[in-house]
């Protein structure tokens, strides 16, 4: 009898131990904040292959601010400044990110020529709770997809809006591939980006990052609501530690982010 409830208590604290280890359904996983990468805070503090526990689609940079990310199907790519796309080692960190395990709740097919604009309202009528947060995919082909990245930076780390005065854009024409990204409600403002931030990458991993405009030729719009939010802040000795984060910087992450 002993023994059996020892083995009982045992099989109890395993299932425990695996049920902690996974995220929790319809889970947004964000690191760090959106005001202290405004600010400079590039030092990456979570591997990739920590990050991809969490999920296997979503966004974000990585360490030193190198380049744009895409998590899709549970793969990272790396879009870097010379426009090429990279598969970084799972030991490469990321100082920013948000990611979801993909569930999606809606489908829609997407009208012929719609710009990045439009696709907003017909996100908005399909998944009209704006207070909940969404993540967003979009398989299709593009008439024009304008992205941009950024290259690595080095210390003393200048801030965002600063670094993105040099961006690197790539005007891509008639390219088939998905767009990956978020809704976010206007409350995550100093967290994340309110409202649409959205990463590209093409079918044939050549090309992709931050989108900046688009127009479709044709698609469809896959949508997972999100009821949960994760936030995994830096430990320790980090460049976050040093950032005045009751500044509003409100009117930066419109001029970084588009």
């Amino acid at each position: 009898m002993k023994k059996s409830l020892l083995n009982l208590i045992f099989a109890f604290a395993i299932l425990s131990l695996i049920g902690c280890s996974t995220t929790q359904k319809n889970t947004i996983t964000h690191l760090s904040t959106i005001d202290a990468i405004l600010a400079g805070a590039y030092d990456g503090y979570v591997t990739l292959g920590d990050l991809t526990t969490y999920g296997d689609f979503g966004i974000g940079t990585f360490d030193r601010l190198d380049g744009e990310m895409i998590l899709l199907d549970g793969k990272v790519f790396q879009v870097k400044a010379d426009g090429k796309v990279y598969t970084p080692a799972s030991t490469v960190k990321t100082p920013y990110a948000s990611v979801v395990q993909f569930k999606k709740d809606i489908t829609t097919k997407l009208p012929k020529g719609i710009d990045y604009s439009t696709l907003k309202n017909i996100l908005a009528g399909k998944a009209s709770n704006m207070n909940v947060f969404c993540a967003v995919k979009v398989n299709g082909r593009f008439t024009k997809m304008k992205t941009r990245s950024v290259p690595a930076q080095r210390k003393p780390y200048p801030p965002l809006t600063e670094v993105t005065k040099d961006q690197v854009v790539f005007h891509l024409k008639n390219v088939s591939g998905t767009i990956v990204g978020f809704r976010s409600p206007a409350y995550v403002k100093g967290i994340g980006v309110p409202g649409y931030h959205l990463h590209f990458i093409s079918d044939d991993f050549r090309s992709g990052g931050h989108i900046l405009e688009f127009e479709l030729e044709e698609g469809t719009a896959e949508i997972d609501i999100c009821n949960r939010f994760l936030m995994i802040l830096p430990e320790g000795v980090h460049d976050f530690s040093q950032i005045d984060l009751s500044i509003d910087r409100s009117e930066d992450v419109d001029k970084a982010e588009k």
